[in-house]
């Protein structure tokens, strides 16, 4: 019987939504609700959207050239959020600030003083250019994710990653 059910949700809601009544709430600045009526009257089903944006905001990914400019004008924090074990396997770009993935959240509210005990470099200021860095630009995207959901405005994610870097620094 519930598999029936479970099964035959699938087919239902395309109908549900042909024959209903659909309202968009605006919620929070990020949110939606999306209340479904069907042709009796009876809300049937609520639920909750959020806006998708391919979009980052207000930042870019940055090229191994426009990380090296960044870095000869000490211009920006690199953080690169690999573990450890990563950065001791296979090397890491001078001067950047091992802070893992999932302690990248935690990090970047913490007291300066936390910070810098725990991580051995100054803790980045929202208003500090932030360039974030893994092996190939995955993780450093979610990262820049959490740090602009923290308020971070002057983010860059360095696309290429450690992959990338190396291989450039090998042929120069």
């Amino acid at each position: 019987m519930a598999l029936r059910r479970c099964c035959g949700f699938a087919g239902l809601v395309p109908r549900l939504l042909w024959s209903s009544t659909v309202q968009l709430r605006g919620g929070r600045s990020s949110a939606f609700s999306l209340v479904v009526n069907n042709q009796h009257g009876c809300r049937t089903t609520e639920l909750l959207l959020r806006r998708l944006s391919s979009a980052p905001p207000s930042s870019s990914d940055v090229s191994y050239d426009q990380l090296k400019q960044l870095l000869a004008g000490q211009k920006a924090v690199v953080i690169d959020v690999r573990e450890p074990w990563e950065l001791r396997e296979y090397g890491s770009i001078p001067g950047s600030i091992n802070v893992p993935l999932g302690q990248v959240d935690t990090a970047l509210q913490l007291g300066p003083e936390e910070f810098n005990e725990k991580y051995g470099d100054e803790m980045p200021q929202q208003t500090d250019s932030i360039v974030f860095t893994c092996l190939a630009g995955v993780r450093s995207k979610t990262a820049f994710n959490t740090a602009a959901s923290l308020g971070y405005k002057d983010i860059h994610n360095y696309l290429g990653g450690w992959q990338d870097w190396s291989k450039n620094e090998q042929e120069n």
